[in-house]
């Protein structure tokens, strides 16, 4: 039987102080923030008619979005660059903001590619993909004979 020696709880038993640097160096809200890359969220549902696509991207205009369709991928992308700037002032730091990301989504066959529509409301960016008319749920009543 081997005994193995614990250090109580620390990460590294030599040196706590490099525990305690380490840690708040990776995470460091700052740095997490930087390197996390970020990517809206998206609800899809399916209708009769069509496919809804909503992403949520608050703080965007809808200038700030570009959506293209190639084959049977539409791709959603938006890229945004803040600048404060003052005038007047001596600047010892300066902060510059991007957002930027794209999500990209196969459409099935029986979409209807020439019907997409767009609106950006509410910070919430709103895809509508019909259906083709064939593809469309048809119910009728089927007598018994």
């Amino acid at each position: 039987m081997t005994l193995v020696k614990f250090a109580n709880g620390q990460k590294n038993a030599v040196n706590p102080f490099f525990n305690d640097v380490f840690d708040s160096l990776v995470n460091d809200s700052f740095l997490s923030d930087k390197l996390s890359s970020r990517v809206p969220a998206v609800n899809i549902a399916e209708t009769e008619n069509e496919f809804q696509i909503e992403l949520a991207a608050p703080g965007l205009k809808k200038e700030d979005f570009k959506i293209n369709l190639e084959k049977n991928v539409l791709t959603v992308s938006a890229d945004k660059k803040a600048e404060k700037v003052e005038e007047g002032k001596k600047f010892s730091k300066r902060e510059y903001s991007y957002n930027s990301f794209t999500r990209s989504f196969t459409l099935p066959e029986i979409a209807d590619y020439a019907k997409i529509d767009a609106a950006y409301t509410d910070g919430i960016l709103k895809l509508n993909v019909a259906k083709k008319e064939e593809a469309k749920f048809q119910s009728r009543e089927i007598a018994v004979k």
